[in-house]
């Protein structure tokens, strides 16, 4: 039991480290190929683990050769665009200035149902609302409206906007992010004195506090659902 344990965390930590090294990328991301190495890295690391009369070594050089093997034709992807092409496809227009591409669609053997599904999926009831549609190379529609069905921009009511960006986490369940405190050129103290002012004595009180880019803070306490407050700082 315990060679099975130890064999079973050795092959999901190669596992894990080998499909951090070829990539962040959620399964809908995907491209067919990287699905498809994904798929023969499971099952390589499934057969070694269940089976502990095969050496570990035969489940573990495949799963390495089959990393070399998709990290070389990435790179090959990124440096030359015709192997792109044969590698991973290339974008298919599907809707054109609001009419289907016909052609295309037979090629791609995708059905008329099948895009007017997606399409409702980004909120567009017909192909005549769209300028453009492009089937992706992972099998994802992007869809670009009409510029008379866009939601409405500020721009087109020639507004300025302010800059919001992102709102930098300070403390996450309990423990202080002092990293992202310094980013903002602040530090525990004056996180402390802020905290005092709304009651709280303690950071491990705290579940979540951020602080946006125009110095507004928030924070949830612990185990209140409601709980917490804003700083204007």
């Amino acid at each position: 039991m315990l060679v099975v344990m130890i064999r079973t965390i050795i092959l999901y930590a190669a596992v894990l480290s080998v499909m951090r090294m070829m990539g962040k990328r959620e399964i809908g991301q995907l491209q067919p190929l990287e699905l498809v190495v994904a798929l023969m890295i499971a099952d390589l690391a499934a057969i070694p683990m269940q089976n502990t009369g095969i050496p570990l070594l035969s489940g573990l050089i495949p799963i390495i050769v089959l990393m070399a093997a998709q990290i070389t034709l990435s790179y090959i992807s990124i440096k030359n665009d015709k192997a792109r092409e044969i590698i991973s496809g290339y974008p298919s227009v599907v809707i054109e200035n609001g009419k289907l591409v016909e052609p295309e669609l037979r090629r791609l053997r995708y059905g008329i149902d099948d895009l007017l599904e997606q399409l409702r999926g980004k909120n567009y009831t017909s192909p005549a609302d769209v300028e453009f549609a492009i089937l992706e190379t992972n099998g994802q529609l992007s869809v670009i409206p009409k510029s008379q069905k866009r939601p409405l921009q500020p721009a087109d009511l020639q507004l300025d906007t302010k800059y919001e960006g992102i709102p930098l986490t300070v403390i996450l369940d309990g423990v202080v992010e002092t990293h992202n405190l310094r980013k903002m050129n602040l530090d525990k103290e004056w996180l402390r004195d802020e905290m005092h002012k709304f009651g709280v004595d303690n950071f491990k009180q705290v579940f979540y506090a951020s602080i946006s880019t125009t110095g507004e803070l928030y924070f949830q306490i612990k185990e209140q659902a409601a709980g917490g407050g804003r700083d204007k700082t």
